[in-house]
Protein backbone atom coordinates (compact mmCIF):
# COMPACT_ATOMS: atom_id res chain seq x y z
CA UNK A 1 0.00 0.00 0.00
CA UNK A 2 1.07 3.54 -0.84
CA UNK A 3 -0.32 6.62 0.83
CA UNK A 4 1.22 9.56 -0.27
CA UNK A 5 1.08 13.50 1.26
CA UNK A 6 2.18 16.67 -0.71
CA UNK A 7 1.51 19.65 0.87
CA UNK A 8 3.67 23.45 0.62
CA UNK A 9 6.26 23.84 3.30
CA UNK A 10 5.75 23.78 6.94
CA UNK A 11 2.16 22.49 7.08
CA UNK A 12 3.91 19.67 9.57
CA UNK A 13 3.50 16.81 6.10
CA UNK A 14 6.45 15.11 8.23
CA UNK A 15 4.90 15.14 11.44
CA UNK A 16 2.01 13.73 10.32
CA UNK A 17 3.64 11.35 8.50
CA UNK A 18 5.58 10.23 11.18
CA UNK A 19 2.36 9.65 13.48
CA UNK A 20 0.13 7.95 11.06
CA UNK A 21 3.03 5.76 9.73
CA UNK A 22 3.57 4.26 13.30
CA UNK A 23 -0.29 3.84 13.66
CA UNK A 24 -1.09 2.55 10.47
CA UNK A 25 2.13 0.13 10.48
CA UNK A 26 3.29 1.75 7.38
CA UNK A 27 6.96 2.71 6.63
CA UNK A 28 7.85 6.67 6.38
CA UNK A 29 9.62 7.36 3.47
CA UNK A 30 10.35 11.57 3.09
CA UNK A 31 11.22 12.50 -0.17
CA UNK A 32 12.61 15.71 1.59
CA UNK A 33 15.41 13.99 2.90
CA UNK A 34 16.53 12.86 -0.31
CA UNK A 35 17.00 16.36 -1.72
CA UNK A 36 17.95 17.63 1.12
CA UNK A 37 21.30 14.91 1.23
CA UNK A 38 22.07 16.08 -2.65
CA UNK A 39 21.61 19.80 -1.56
CA UNK A 40 23.98 18.96 0.89
CA UNK A 41 26.40 17.26 -0.52
CA UNK A 42 27.07 19.76 -3.54
CA UNK A 43 27.35 22.54 -0.79
CA UNK A 44 30.19 20.12 0.75
CA UNK A 45 31.71 19.67 -2.33
CA UNK A 46 31.72 23.26 -3.28
CA UNK A 47 29.23 22.85 -5.71
CA UNK A 48 26.71 26.09 -7.10
CA UNK A 49 22.98 25.46 -6.68
CA UNK A 50 22.69 26.99 -9.85
CA UNK A 51 24.85 24.82 -11.98
CA UNK A 52 22.50 22.02 -12.42
CA UNK A 53 24.97 20.02 -14.45
CA UNK A 54 27.23 19.92 -11.53
CA UNK A 55 23.93 19.45 -9.27
CA UNK A 56 23.42 16.30 -11.48
CA UNK A 57 26.49 14.57 -11.36
CA UNK A 58 26.48 14.89 -7.41
CA UNK A 59 22.92 12.94 -7.06
CA UNK A 60 23.76 10.50 -9.62
CA UNK A 61 27.04 9.25 -7.65
CA UNK A 62 25.33 9.60 -4.21
CA UNK A 63 24.70 6.33 -2.35
CA UNK A 64 21.36 7.29 -0.77
CA UNK A 65 20.03 4.27 0.82
CA UNK A 66 17.49 3.65 4.36
CA UNK A 67 19.31 1.99 7.08
CA UNK A 68 17.67 1.57 10.56
CA UNK A 69 14.87 3.75 9.44
CA UNK A 70 17.27 6.03 8.75
CA UNK A 71 18.66 8.03 5.76
CA UNK A 72 22.30 7.66 5.21
CA UNK A 73 24.24 9.53 2.61
CA UNK A 74 27.08 7.22 1.39
CA UNK A 75 26.67 5.01 4.09
CA UNK A 76 26.50 7.79 6.69
CA UNK A 77 23.73 9.26 8.57
CA UNK A 78 23.54 12.97 8.20
CA UNK A 79 20.18 13.88 9.56
CA UNK A 80 22.08 17.21 11.42
CA UNK A 81 24.10 18.42 8.42
CA UNK A 82 20.65 17.57 6.32
CA UNK A 83 18.55 20.13 8.56
CA UNK A 84 21.37 23.04 8.24
CA UNK A 85 20.24 26.55 7.64
CA UNK A 86 22.36 26.41 4.36
CA UNK A 87 20.42 23.67 3.29
CA UNK A 88 16.77 25.17 4.30
CA UNK A 89 17.53 28.01 1.96
CA UNK A 90 19.16 26.20 -1.36
CA UNK A 91 17.07 22.96 -1.10
CA UNK A 92 14.44 24.33 -2.98
CA UNK A 93 16.45 25.56 -6.07
CA UNK A 94 18.10 22.29 -6.07
CA UNK A 95 14.87 20.14 -6.27
CA UNK A 96 13.86 22.23 -9.27
CA UNK A 97 16.12 20.77 -11.71
CA UNK A 98 13.84 17.99 -13.62
CA UNK A 99 17.46 15.33 -14.22
CA UNK A 100 17.66 15.66 -10.16
CA UNK A 101 14.41 14.89 -9.51
CA UNK A 102 13.92 11.68 -11.75
CA UNK A 103 17.12 10.61 -9.63
CA UNK A 104 15.49 11.32 -6.47
CA UNK A 105 12.24 9.59 -7.36
CA UNK A 106 13.76 6.65 -8.74
CA UNK A 107 15.26 6.19 -5.10
CA UNK A 108 11.95 6.88 -3.90
CA UNK A 109 10.28 4.21 -6.36
CA UNK A 110 12.87 1.39 -5.52
CA UNK A 111 12.49 1.96 -1.76
CA UNK A 112 8.22 1.79 -2.19
CA UNK A 113 8.16 -1.58 -3.89
CA UNK A 114 9.60 -3.28 -1.38
CA UNK A 115 7.28 -2.24 1.32
CA UNK A 116 3.98 -0.48 2.05
CA UNK A 117 5.02 3.13 2.84
CA UNK A 118 3.54 6.66 3.49
CA UNK A 119 5.80 9.12 1.61
CA UNK A 120 5.62 12.86 1.87
CA UNK A 121 6.87 15.70 -0.22
CA UNK A 122 5.62 17.91 -2.88
CA UNK A 123 4.71 16.22 -5.65
CA UNK A 124 4.06 12.65 -4.48
CA UNK A 125 0.40 12.38 -5.77
CA UNK A 126 0.73 13.99 -8.81
CA UNK A 127 4.93 12.66 -9.81
CA UNK A 128 6.10 10.13 -7.97
CA UNK A 129 3.03 7.96 -7.06
CA UNK A 130 0.28 8.87 -9.25
CA UNK A 131 -1.14 5.80 -8.66
CA UNK A 132 -1.07 5.57 -4.87
CA UNK A 133 -4.24 3.97 -2.87
CA UNK A 134 -4.55 7.23 -0.54
CA UNK A 135 -3.81 10.40 -1.85
CA UNK A 136 -3.69 13.45 1.08
CA UNK A 137 -2.98 17.49 0.01
CA UNK A 138 -2.01 18.86 3.39
CA UNK A 139 -1.72 22.43 3.31
CA UNK A 140 -1.76 25.96 5.84
CA UNK A 141 -1.74 29.40 5.57
CA UNK A 142 1.46 31.01 5.28
CA UNK A 143 1.36 32.87 8.46
CA UNK A 144 0.93 29.47 10.65
CA UNK A 145 3.83 27.92 8.94
CA UNK A 146 6.40 30.44 9.52
CA UNK A 147 5.64 30.13 13.16
CA UNK A 148 5.82 26.64 13.12
CA UNK A 149 8.90 26.37 11.88
CA UNK A 150 10.06 29.14 14.32
CA UNK A 151 9.17 27.27 17.04
CA UNK A 152 11.48 24.35 15.64
CA UNK A 153 14.01 26.16 15.83
CA UNK A 154 13.61 27.27 19.07
CA UNK A 155 13.35 30.89 17.72
CA UNK A 156 16.87 31.45 16.63
CA UNK A 157 15.80 32.63 13.25
CA UNK A 158 13.47 35.66 13.53
CA UNK A 159 10.23 35.04 12.02
CA UNK A 160 10.25 37.38 9.07
CA UNK A 161 13.23 35.89 7.53
CA UNK A 162 11.53 32.76 8.03
CA UNK A 163 8.29 33.92 6.81
CA UNK A 164 10.21 34.97 3.38
CA UNK A 165 12.16 31.87 3.13
CA UNK A 166 9.08 29.94 2.75
CA UNK A 167 7.34 32.22 0.21
CA UNK A 168 9.98 31.84 -1.43
CA UNK A 169 10.18 28.18 -1.64
CA UNK A 170 6.46 28.34 -2.07
CA UNK A 171 7.01 30.55 -5.52
CA UNK A 172 9.59 27.73 -6.81
CA UNK A 173 7.62 24.92 -5.53
CA UNK A 174 4.77 26.19 -7.58
CA UNK A 175 6.72 27.34 -10.91
CA UNK A 176 8.92 24.12 -11.16
CA UNK A 177 8.72 22.84 -14.65
CA UNK A 178 8.56 19.48 -13.45
CA UNK A 179 6.98 18.42 -9.96
CA UNK A 180 5.72 21.82 -9.38
CA UNK A 181 3.17 22.04 -6.31
CA UNK A 182 -0.42 21.04 -7.08
CA UNK A 183 -3.38 19.71 -5.99
CA UNK A 184 -4.77 15.99 -6.94
CA UNK A 185 -8.15 16.11 -8.15
CA UNK A 186 -8.54 12.88 -6.06
CA UNK A 187 -6.51 13.82 -2.73
CA UNK A 188 -8.47 14.63 0.19
CA UNK A 189 -7.51 18.00 1.39
CA UNK A 190 -6.81 19.18 4.57
CA UNK A 191 -6.45 22.86 5.66
CA UNK A 192 -4.26 22.48 9.41
CA UNK A 193 -3.64 26.05 9.78
CA UNK A 194 -6.09 25.74 13.03
CA UNK A 195 -6.01 22.13 13.87
CA UNK A 196 -4.11 20.07 16.09
CA UNK A 197 -1.50 17.53 15.14
CA UNK A 198 -3.57 14.50 16.59
CA UNK A 199 -6.90 15.96 14.57
CA UNK A 200 -5.00 16.03 10.97
CA UNK A 201 -3.49 12.65 12.12
CA UNK A 202 -7.09 11.43 12.90
CA UNK A 203 -8.65 12.99 9.34
CA UNK A 204 -5.42 10.72 7.52
CA UNK A 205 -6.59 7.80 9.65
CA UNK A 206 -9.84 7.62 8.62
CA UNK A 207 -9.10 7.73 4.84
CA UNK A 208 -6.42 4.91 5.11
CA UNK A 209 -9.45 2.41 7.28
CA UNK A 210 -12.03 3.66 4.50
CA UNK A 211 -9.71 2.30 1.64
CA UNK A 212 -9.16 -0.78 3.34
CA UNK A 213 -12.35 -1.48 4.50
CA UNK A 214 -13.29 -0.86 0.64
CA UNK A 215 -10.45 -3.23 -0.93
CA UNK A 216 -10.16 -5.32 1.99
CA UNK A 217 -6.05 -4.41 2.33
CA UNK A 218 -4.81 -4.79 5.88
CA UNK A 219 -1.91 -1.69 5.35
CA UNK A 220 0.19 -3.46 7.18
CA UNK A 221 3.96 -4.66 5.93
Amino acid sequence: MTVAVDGPAGTGKSSVAKHVAAAAGLFYLNSGGFYRAVTWASLDRGVSVDDGGSLFEVSRTLKLEIADGRLTVDGVPRQKELRSQAVDAAVARVSSFPRIREIVNSHLRRIAGCMDIIAEGRDMTTVVFPDAEVKIYLDASLESRARRRFAELHREIPLDIIRRQIAERDEIDRTKAVGNLKLAPEALYIDSSHLTLDQVCDMVLREILSHNHTTGETGQS
